[in-house]
């Protein structure tokens, strides 16, 4: 239980230091005949610091609470 908790304290500390992902995906623009024109759409998926901070916060409990051996 300890190393589940220490992988989610390192979870949250990367969703504290980077708020947003970019993607992209393939769009079709346009399809004349056999022809297809395609785009690139970009999407961005952004959240708060405070997130992190949460996720851990949770990681830390769960350190914390596990039993030792």
């Amino acid at each position: 239980m300890k190393k589940a908790g220490v992988v989610i304290v390192i979870l949250g500390l990367i969703l504290t230091i980077f708020t947003a992902v970019t993607f992209f995906t393939k769009e079709r623009v346009a399809k004349i005949g056999d022809v297809n024109i395609m785009a690139n759409k970009r999407h961005s998926l952004k959240w708060s610091p405070l997130v992190g901070i949460a996720v851990m916060a949770i990681g830390g409990v769960i350190v914390w609470q596990s039993p030792k051996r």
